[in-house]
């Protein structure tokens, strides 16, 4: 039963993830997500406690693929300079959204949806991963790296920039996922130094 029962629930938050990208958690309904399945709306419930629920499962997930995500990008670039290790960061961020472009456009959009001990948690997820991007920046403007400016912005101007790539992103699009990373890469580190600074060079 165990076996069987999370291929089940993995459709289910699937299909969800598609389905709140593409309308929104509000206007997305159990019956929305039971017919998309094929199942009866009751059936439903025998694997998930509430819409909510399936909300929490998707946006946890994506939480900590991106938190994964980065400390390995923190680990291979550990006493690097901080345009580097922006690179790094950067660079894993794409990687995330574009493997799953679905499923991160939930995390983003869809996050304020939860309930509040739930939205809260995520929360202080989310200020977390932000706040590794603003100590490296500050890092880097105090190692005269990057220019000075308000590193709170920068980060919010950076991750803003990468979070909208789960709106237009496609597998089949002109560009592969590295190429991506490459521009959003050499984007975020000449915002910051005025220079070229391709992965991670003369920054």
């Amino acid at each position: 039963m165990v076996i069987e029962a999370r291929p089940r629930r993995q459709a289910i938050e699937d299909v969800a993830s598609t389905l709140f990208h593409e309308r929104g958690y509000a206007a997305t309904s159990v019956r929305d997500i039971a017919s998309a399945l094929d199942i009866r709306g009751a059936s439903l419930y025998a694997h998930v406690a509430s819409k909510e629920d399936v909300l929490w499962a998707i946006v946890e997930r994506a939480a900590t693929t991106f938190e994964r995500t980065a400390d390995e990008a923190t680990s291979v670039t550990l006493g690097a300079r901080a345009g580097v290790r922006l690179d790094a960061l950067v660079r894993g961020h794409v990687k995330v959204i574009t493997e799953d472009p679905e499923l991160t456009s939930v995390f983003v959009n869809e996050w304020r949806h939860l309930s509040p001990p739930r939205r809260q948690l995520i929360l202080i997820r989310r200020d977390a991963y932000q706040q590794r991007f603003h100590d490296l920046i500050d890092a880097g403007i105090d190692a005269g790296e990057f220019a000075p400016t308000d590193p709170a912005v920068a980060t919010s101007f950076i991750l803003t920039a990468l979070n909208g790539i789960a709106t237009w992103y496609s597998p089949v699009g002109r560009l592969d996922v590295d190429s991506i990373g490459d521009h959003y890469a050499v984007m975020a580190l000449r915002a910051l130094t005025g220079t070229k600074g391709s992965k991670g060079e003369d920054a």
